[in-house]
């Protein structure tokens, strides 16, 4: 990802043409079609087939009935919607299985905020219902109120302190000023790191509850309409969501490492999900709307904020303590629940044990039009586009799994627990393609691994848009050259056309690259969207705003499925190793420029160096072989394939083994962006010499494996 551009792979329709720029530009991408086949004809005629048949009113029909109720993870709604998925995937021709998981999870009792004033009057009780003029959803009674899930159950009170975002430097600053967050509430606006994140820094420096608010600058009035005139957040309207300590482990809190089955025996499970070893928060969380968090933030006394930390709230915010003080309630009703993933499965031709995996998760807080429901609308046509192909007779060579996840709001359970299961069979597989919010507004973006970038830049090449042109072209027009957000600690790419961004975690690709090592990519169109995990993200809101004709459901389902249709045909795997260790070298030199930045110069990162500089040459090799195959095709593919497994670790992370991944990691104080290098970087972070040092040995090991792999290569 990091070298000067994104190594663009050329091959003729025909044979393969090898083409190694030594500085690769825009002008050498790599055309339409083509990627990683001998003779792309044939393909190219199956990929028009398959682009006629994702119909955007087909799409809007199944996205109705997706969200036509509130469908929380072990609801009887959401099996309902693991039912209507089965019956769609099979009447495309798919052997489909539901697959069921028993996991912990909580879902709310009581949940309640009280604020006082210093003479002990009632400033506020909450949380308010979440209500507007007309939305026609709102009032279901099987909406659930808004909680945090994994809060612990508690009763406290204490003084308000504000800590901004709650990033570790917004925590740092009120070190600075000698604000002491033992035994307080600690209020947070949401936004720049994981929720989850939030809750944990404060939980360390001694809070007992923590509120998190949606401030109307980050997602509702100061950046235009609120719902329901236009697309932003109202006044009531709260971002629900987990706080699991994701960046310890993700999936079922009791389970780390080992699939939630039905028959699992409870000696099999963490004894205290509390503890050092779990992933639980020891404190009361609760969101609010910034119609609750008004009464509190205003009542705030203390030293005035410092520049950045005011919101769009029309009164000076305050970091407290003083002024006010705040109760959090919250009994939290925690049992094993069941949660049923589901698999389609079309066997392939030739290679049944390489899987290409699609997946999106369906379960939501209430409807989830844009999260997750437009995903698994899009993906099933996807499914109907790959229907259609097998009712003429083709079959992939490689097998394609279709998945949708259960329980991925509370902490990507459903893949995680499906991942665990797989064990080393996902060491065959050989990509696994997410999508998430598939849609919430018209503009095109990707994240991958960087031996996937590029191959995600071709396909949207292949796809038209609902505007003109392709998907790329319009991608194209609407990156701004060194504008993009950054969705990692990586260095930008000079002369990057497009930007395909990094994957740290939030969704599904987590348990797939970090934890079994598969090769990964995450799609997305996105808009102004200020009803994340909201009541108010219905189909309401949903046709008004983010894609009245679903003309972008088509687009996405047709960018999913001719990634999977393209991987699971290819002669040769389509993988960049070139890109990837030149994005390893960059890492590794920012890494270094880090290390000295942090008085850590004494760090010996001469053996990583040599040792990508050897991946680097094995890539190149690997290069030229796939450029011009010839013997045994299988053994090719299969070490391209295993080249990623080599980067895993089998100790894993310091502190955090569930993550196998030397090249990336969601970061420990952001969450979901990712850390590259992350045993490396975050030792440097910690300006701790002798973890570093011992963190280098172990990429050095890693990268040494992954070069012998690809130099194994026929």
């Amino acid at each position: 990802m990091n070298s000067r551009a994104a190594l663009a792979l050329l091959f003729s329709a025909v044979t393969f043409t090898a083409v190694l720029p030594s500085h690769p530009s825009a002008a050498q991408a790599a055309p339409q079609g083509g990627f990683g086949y001998i003779d792309f004809s044939a393909e190219a005629k199956l990929e028009k087939k398959f682009l006629a048949v994702p119909d955007a009113k087909l799409a809007g029909e199944e996205l109705k009935t997706l969200t036509a109720a509130p469908h929380m993870a072990a609801s009887p709604e959401d099996r309902k919607t693991a039912q209507y998925v089965a019956r769609k995937f099979r009447a495309a021709g798919l052997e489909t299985k539901i697959v069921p998981y028993r996991v912990l999870l909580g879902l709310p009792k009581l949940v309640r905020v009280e604020a006082y004033d210093e003479a002990g009057h009632l400033l506020m009780t909450g949380p308010t219902r979440e209500h507007v003029a007309n939305d026609p959803q709102q009032d279901d009674p099987r909406v659930v109120m808004p909680f945090n899930s994994s809060s612990a159950s508690g009763d406290v009170t204490g003084e308000a302190v504000y800590a901004n975002y709650g990033r570790i430097e917004d925590f740092n600053e009120l070190d600075r000023q000698h604000i002491d967050l033992h035994g307080k509430i600690v209020v947070c606006r949401y936004g720049s790191n994981f929720r989850g994140v939030k809750v944990y820094l404060a939980e360390q420096r001694g809070a007992i509850g923590v509120i998190l608010y949606s401030d109307p600058q980050d997602d509702g009035y100061s950046k235009g309409d609120p719902w329901p005139i236009g697309p932003w957040r109202p006044e009531t309207g709260v971002q629900r969501g987990s706080v699991q300590y994701l960046f310890k482990y993700p999936g079922d809190p009791e389970t780390p490492g080992v699939a939630s089955t039905l028959d699992l025996p409870h000696s099999a499970r963490v004894a205290n999900v509390e503890g050092p070893e779990g992933n639980q928060p020891h404190i009361v969380s609760i969101p609010l709307s910034y119609h609750d968090a008004v009464p509190i933030l205003q009542a705030m006394r203390g030293p005035g904020v410092p520049q950045g930390w005011q919101g769009a709230l029309p009164f000076p915010y305050r970091l407290g303590p003083g002024g006010v003080k705040v109760r959090l309630v919250s009994q939290q009703d925690v049992q094993r629940r069941i949660v049923w993933d589901v698999i389609g499965k079309v066997k392939g031709s030739q290679d049944q044990d390489a899987w290409v995996i699609v997946g999106n998760h369906r379960d939501a807080w209430v409807y989830g039009a844009a999260d997750p429901s437009s995903g698994t609308a899009a993906m099933l046509e996807a499914v109907h586009g790959i229907g259609a192909l097998l009712r003429q007779g083709w079959r992939p060579k490689r097998t394609i799994l279709f998945c949708s996840w259960d329980a991925e709001e509370q902490g990507l359970i459903g893949s995680t627990e499906w991942v665990e299961q797989q064990g080393r069979a996902l060491d065959r597989a050989v990509a696994y393609f997410n999508v998430d919010v598939a849609v919430s507004g018209p503009d095109f973006s990707a994240s991958a691994v960087p031996s996937l970038k590029e191959f995600v830049r071709n396909v949207t090449r292949s796809v038209p848009s609902p505007i003109e042109g392709t998907v790329f072209q319009q991608w194209r027009l609407k990156t701004s050259p060194g504008g993009e957000h950054r969705s990692s600690n990586a260095p930008p790419i000079e002369g990057e056309e497009v930007h395909v961004g990094d994957l740290g975690s939030g969704s599904d690709f987590a348990p797939f690259l970090q934890h079994a090592g598969v090769p990964a990519t995450d799609i997305g169109s996105s808009g102004p969207y200020g009803v994340y995990h909201s009541v108010f993200d219905d189909f309401a809101w949903y046709t008004q705003n983010a894609d009245p004709d679903f003309v972008y459901l088509q687009e996405m389902a047709r960018v999913l499925g001719l990634e999977a249709l393209r991987m699971a045909d290819a002669d040769v795997l389509p993988y960049d190793y070139v890109a990837y260790a030149r994005a390893i070298s960059a890492y590794l030199e920012a890494a270094k420029r880090d290390a000295a930045g942090r008085e850590l110069g004494s760090l010996d990162f001469a053996p990583s160096e040599a040792a990508a500089a050897r991946l680097t040459a094995a890539a190149q090799r690997a290069y030229t072989l796939q450029s011009a195959p010839s013997g045994d095709l299988a053994k090719l593919n299969l070490a391209l394939r295993q080249t990623e497994t080599a980067l895993l670790t089998e100790s894993g992370l310091p502190g955090r083994p569930w993550y196998r991944h030397t090249i990336f990691a969601p970061g420990e104080s952001t969450g979901y962006a990712a850390v590259v290098l992350p045993g490396v970087n975050q030792a440097i972070g910690a300006k701790d010499a002798a973890l570093a040092q011992q963190q280098l040995t172990v990429l050095t090991q890693a990268l040494d494996r992954a070069a012998e792999v690809l130099s194994m290569a026929p």
